[in-house]
């Protein structure tokens, strides 16, 4: 049953993706709300559900490695993977407030993790920590990023003309609320199905929880991530697709990590590290491949670049075991 179950949940994360991203486009326009916030916010809740659910479950049964590996895991992925096919199926055009204000609020999120993590300020235990303190220091920035979000929303500038707003092709109200719910729903239980459904085929080669939590829960808690940005991409509606990723990524190292290490204290083991710095990296590689454009977006090529980085990313872990 676990594994029919795994490729229903393929299906339900493809079409949850198309619901979300058609109710949420409705809701952004029909409210005059940049569809960015809308992909910062409303998108990323629904698609980070999966990561919320694994890392909750995972922090209530003492799988820190697990819990923090795949959080770790699924903002490589969100940067590296989603963004490099997204920007291959059509290329990403980029606002200013993504590469000056947003990447840069995920990177100050990545240090900040990787410093709490590696201070144990706050608890005097043998062994590296994120303790609850560190987890309401987390949650606390993650109040302010959301109070930042609620500012960009009701910024006049960002809001359509009054003559560009009447679209007679917008879902009503009712049923694009409706398109969230269920995409988000769906998105939920695919999500979690691919990925018991993954865990479990993960279980018959022996891999271990760090390496299942960096690879397989991972890029399984990130395709809602993926199937949502390589939809709003197909859609040209680039801003969903970056926000998605951005915004996701934002809440994963804030929310997700801050909430499961406020349930219980998770030991962070010193080679996950690595894995921060890679997570530095690939938002370093994102701004790179901005500025080496010419223009402020991401191109085919870049994509490509993106995708292939990411492989090597996994032969390397393969390596390192």
């Amino acid at each position: 049953m676990v594994y029919v179950l795994f490729i229903v949940g393929f299906v339900l994360l493809i079409k949850g993706a198309d619901y979300l991203v058609e109710g949420a486009s409705a809701i952004a326009k029909r409210n005059h709300i940049p569809e960015l916030v809308i992909g910062l916010t409303i998108v990323s809740f629904g698609t980070s559900m999966p990561e919320l659910i694994v890392n909750l479950l995972a922090s209530f049964d003492g799988s820190s490695e697990l819990a923090i590996g795949n959080v770790l895991g699924s903002n490589i992925a969100n940067v590296l993977l989603i963004l490099g096919v997204a920007a291959l199926i059509k290329p990403l055009p980029i606002q200013k407030s993504i590469y000056f204000t947003e990447i840069p609020i995920s990177l100050f999120a990545t240090v900040m993790v990787g410093f709490l993590a590696n201070a144990d300020l706050f608890v005097d235990v043998e062994g590296l920590t994120l303790s609850r303190y560190d987890g309401v220091i987390l949650l606390f920035f993650f109040g302010l990023f959301m109070t930042y979000i609620y500012v960009v929303s009701k910024n006049p500038s960002d809001k359509p003309e009054p003559e560009s707003e009447v679209d007679e092709n917008l879902l009503p109200r009712a049923k694009s609320i409706i398109y969230v719910v269920a995409g988000s729903l769906a998105l939920f239980l695919g999500g979690k199905w691919v990925v018991d459904g993954a865990f479990e085929l993960s279980l018959l080669f022996g891999l271990s929880e760090t390496f299942i939590g960096l690879t397989v829960v991972a890029i399984g808690t990130s395709l809602p991530e993926l199937v949502t940005s390589a939809m709003a991409a197909r859609k040209g509606q680039a801003d969903l697709a970056v926000g998605n990723v951005v915004g996701s990524s934002i809440f994963n190292l804030l929310w997700i990590l801050g909430l499961s290490s406020v349930i219980r204290p998770l030991p962070f083991d010193v080679v996950s590290n690595s894995d921060i710095l890679m997570v530095i990296a690939s938002s370093t590689l994102l701004i790179t491949a901005i500025v080496i454009g010419g223009k402020a977006r991401i191109g085919r090529f870049m994509g490509f670049v993106f995708v292939l980085v990411y492989l090597a990313y996994l032969v390397y872990l393969v390596l390192r075991g």
